[in-house]
């Protein structure tokens, strides 16, 4: 009988230390820090929502977002090993999802039980790697803008393009709807923001934000 109890124990104990490795987020689909310490804790990110902008001057064109602020108020120390956590809300024991996101996927035409079993987010993706974005920032006017696209400079607009610095992450699967994100290099100082485009996508191409400063 005492082995038996002691083997209950010791599970209970490795289901404690998982929960407190990878706490759950408060709100599902939103890029949280996951600050790694004797207790890990997941901190919200700066939220914010921007429209497409698209600016066409003679020999020049801009596509670009603009978040308020020149500074995120969520700042981290250091820019090197950093991780992040992603969850759509839905684990294991949600074999269905959830209504709203089957309700989403209904709208747009796919079948729910298909796409979890798939092991797909709310908007049908497999993985955040295929739906996140992050970039550096530039600030602009006290406000800071991620340029997606910058053409032009040249004679009849026949310049380079560019856009905003974006820096990659590799993903880590914790379990169904959470992953880890972990960013390849470390980040120089500056402003970045994790970017989500709305689906399904509006005329104006508007997306969401989750921002965050490197001091």
């Amino acid at each position: 009988m005492k082995p038996i109890i002691l083997l209950v124990l010791l599970l209970g104990c490795v289901c404690i230390l998982k929960a407190q490795k990878y706490p759950e987020p408060e709100f599902a689909n939103e890029v949280y820090f996951l600050k790694k310490d004797s207790v890990n804790m997941v901190i919200r990110l700066d939220k914010d929502h921007s429209k497409m902008e698209n600016k066409n001057k003679i020999g020049s064109y801009e596509q670009s977002y603009q978040l308020e602020g020149d500074k995120s108020r969520i700042r981290l120390r250091s820019g090197k090993d950093l991780s992040f956590v992603f969850s759509t809300g839905s684990g294991t024991e949600n074999k269905s999802g959830n209504p709203a996101a089957d309700s989403v996927m209904r709208a747009n035409g796919m079948n729910p039980s298909m796409v979890n079993g798939m092991d797909m987010d709310m908007y049908g993706f497999r993985d955040p790697s295929s739906s996140i974005q992050l970039y550096k920032t530039e600030s602009s006017k006290g406000k800071r803008k991620i340029i997606t696209m910058k053409a032009g400079g040249g004679m009849f607009g026949a310049g380079k393009t560019s856009s905003s610095d974006t820096y990659t992450f590799s993903v880590k699967k914790i379990r169904n709807g959470y992953w880890e994100l972990l960013i390849d290099k470390p980040l120089p100082r500056g402003e970045y923001a994790f970017s989500i485009a709305d689906r399904p996508t509006g005329m104006d191409q508007s997306a969401t934000f989750f921002a965050f400063g490197v001091d």
